[in-house]
């Protein structure tokens, strides 16, 4: 109850706050209020290319500067990992003030190496992408009777083996008026705008507008170069300008200059501010992304039925059936016993490895946290494509935190393998700290020098790699060494019942269990391979993902599904008497990282057919494979807590979302002990 008050006092008060403030917009920055005639700034990204997957900066051509040169605009760490560098620019506009045939510049002669580069560039289809206001220009095409969208324009196109390029932009841009926003007009609670009032401010009369949309219709224009030899920047063109986009005129050639020119119209929109990157989040094929939801529940039903069917009848009967003999049918009965009953003296023995295996698990925690807590950010909005590097940022910075989780699993672990043994557990929850920063490192800097080597805007810079270095060691290794000491301190799960001193044989098998591991992947990959298509269309082919609330729900199916498919197959390892589970349990869940490579591949060759050159395909599959190890490590935790950890201690809390399935299999395990007594 007194929670209850308390959190109905915060919602109170967050209110008031929003209320008191310019206006409320969760998915992004405030609106920017611009009175008519002030001026508006056009920023530069990196060119972008799906032929390539290697941005370059912006002035690596040879476009037009700005008079007061080229300036970085503030970036922050996900930015440079994307490999964004985000400049000034020469094109400036007035706000509501259309403009036609402005000069912007002529450039020196083409030389050899310019031209060389500049036809590279068109003949791999590298983008432009220009931001105004924190929104990226859009460009609209029609192409069989369906208006397409697509972010930037390219540089050039290349026509019977002749290079031309843009050298001419048509701007529309789309403002709306600004209006003295309030939780209730933002948010679109209809009738409740007039429950809200709006507090009036000081200059609210005064007229202004907010940038919602940003358009570019690039043309390649044939201009005289002499005619604007001696003119400047932002003056009048001498003759008018006719953008035709579907013709092109200006041929690039050796030896010779470019001219740029502009124009732009600004046009009033009904749209609103919370709305304008509609544009960009429309989202295409909602009701395949419910497909593959509806996919996963069934594939979860049936395997729910499965574990019901071994525990509620299978399990249970054997139990009931031997509860109800007397002690002489009991003793004739162990003589009897076959399959799981057999192997209660050495289900929990030792695995092969444990510090390795307390290592991946420690990791795994690390990256399922920072996965579920990133998407769950956001799917509620705080990790919006309007502030870019957000996401990657929330990344690496719930990664670091979570260290400390890592540390303590995979100690608490390391003393459960051992019986309650803690010796070795600064060595663990170091190796926990530098196993999976270590491979990435390794991958990442492997692939950084192919970059740094194509001089691409993509490679991580020698700054940035020490402020990475140093976030791992001075954040990350210590939590997961305080987390370490915190699994040391915490009691270790004792087993119920005493292993054998000798290892009981294992019969041979009909079948290699490895097949079964294996086999067990498709089904996990069965729930998530749709999302996985949008996902690595969204990485590879520039297209916005922002469907996070789909892809949380997916996690989580995903999550139960890995669960409920290693509950099964340790059961059926057990019935034929194998003891050694722990690791196969692992790669039960862990083997839908092949399949997730195998579509990384085939995605490779069947979707980006036009990617071009060796480096290119190598930084595709480098990049797939690290997200490959990640999500293996992964599945291994899901299991692992699955079972081999009590819910109900300490820091496990936050993944307690599958308790039931957690449950299930601690009645197995009690099943298993019950069942000791008829040896």
């Amino acid at each position: 109850m007194r929670f209850s008050h308390q959190f109905a006092i915060w919602v109170l008060f967050s209110l008031l706050l929003l209320q008191s403030g310019d206006g409320f917009y969760l998915p992004g920055s405030y609106p920017h209020k611009y009175q008519v005639g002030d001026q508006l700034s056009v920023k530069v990204n990196s060119l972008t290319s799906i032929d390539t997957e290697m941005p370059f900066s912006y002035y690596s051509l040879p476009f037009c500067k700005p008079l007061e040169g080229v300036k970085d605009s503030a970036e922050n760490l996900g930015e440079l990992l994307m490999g964004d560098r985000i400049e000034n620019s020469p094109y400036r506009f007035k706000m509501y003030t259309n403009e036609t045939d402005i000069f912007l510049c002529r450039t020196d002669p083409l030389s050899a190496n310019n031209f060389k580069i500049l036809k590279k560039r068109i003949e791999e289809m590298y983008q432009v992408n220009l931001i105004l206001d924190n929104l990226p220009t859009i460009r609209y095409t029609k192409k069989d009777g369906y208006l397409l969208r697509w972010t930037g324009y390219p540089v050039g196109i290349k026509v019977q083996d002749l290079y031309y390029v843009f050298n001419h932009l048509k701007f529309k841009v789309l403002v709306h008026k600004y209006e003295e926003t309030n939780v209730a007009r933002v948010m679109g609670t209809g009738d409740a705008v007039e429950m809200i009032p709006t507090i009036e401010k000081t200059g609210s009369g005064t007229p202004g507008y907010m940038v919602v949309g940003f358009e570019v219709t690039p043309c390649s224009y044939q201009h005289d170069p002499e005619a604007v030899k001696k003119a400047k920047m932002y003056q009048k063109y001498p003759s008018p300008i006719n953008c035709d986009p579907s013709t092109v005129a200006m041929t690039v050639k050796e030896g010779q200059p470019i001219v740029f020119t502009y124009e732009v119209v600004f046009e009033e929109s009904d749209i609103k501010w919370p709305s304008r990157w509609d544009a960009y989040l429309k989202m295409e094929g909602s009701k395949v992304h419910w497909f593959s939801i509806l996919n996963s529940l069934m594939v979860i039903t049936f395997l729910a039925g499965i574990v019901l069917v071994i525990l509620l009848r299978t399990v249970r009967r054997d139990l009931t059936r031997y509860e109800e003999l007397d002690k002489e049918a009991q003793a004739q009965m162990n003589e009897e016993l076959s399959g799981w009953k057999l192997v209660v003296g050495d289900v929990f023995r030792a695995p092969s490895n444990p510090a390795l295996l307390c290592i991946m698990v420690g990791d795994g925690v690390q990256i399922l946290g920072m996965a579920v807590v990133t998407i769950l950010f956001a799917a509620l909005g705080f990790m919006s494509p309007a502030s870019r590097g957000t996401l990657i940022t929330g990344m690496l910075f719930f990664y670091m935190v979570l260290g400390i989780a890592a540390g303590y699993v995979a100690v608490r672990l390391w003393r459960t393998i051992g019986c309650g043994d803690y010796t070795g557990w600064v060595s663990v929850s170091w190796r926990v700290s530098c196993f999976f920063p270590g491979i990435a490192f390794l991958i990442l800097t492997t692939l950084n020098f192919l970059l740094w080597g194509s001089h691409s805007t993509g490679a991580i810079p020698i700054s940035l790699f020490v402020i990475l270095i140093l976030l791992w060691f001075c954040i990350s290794v210590p939590l997961t060494l305080v987390g370490g000491y915190l699994g040391a301190k915490a009691p270790h799960i004792e087993y119920p019942v005493r292993t054998n001193q000798i290892p009981r044989e294992i019969p041979s098998q009909k079948y290699p269990s490895w097949l079964l591991v294996l086999g067990a992947g498709t089904l996990p990959f069965g729930t998530l391979f749709i999302e996985l298509f949008f996902i690595m269309s969204s990485i590879w082919m520039g297209r916005v993902y922002y469907v996070f609330g789909f892809l949380f729900i997916v996690l989580i199916l995903l999550v139960v599904v890995c669960a409920e498919v290693s509950l099964v197959l340790t059961y059926m390892h057990l019935c034929v008497e194998d003891w050694k589970w722990w690791w196969k349990s692992f790669f039960a869940s862990g083997s839908v990282a092949i399949y997730i490579f195998l579509y990384s591949i085939n995605y490779l060759i069947f979707d980006l057919k036009s990617l071009s050159g060796p480096v290119s395909a190598t930084l595709y599959l480098g990049y797939s494979l690290f997200m490959v190890l990640a999500f293996f490590q992964e599945q291994w935790w899901r299991y692992m807590e699955a079972c081999s950890v009590n819910p109900d201690h300490g820091l496990l809390n936050f993944c307690t979302f599958y308790l039931g399935f957690i449950l299930l299999f601690r009645n197995l395990v009690k099943v298993i002990i019950a069942s000791s007594s008829f040896g």
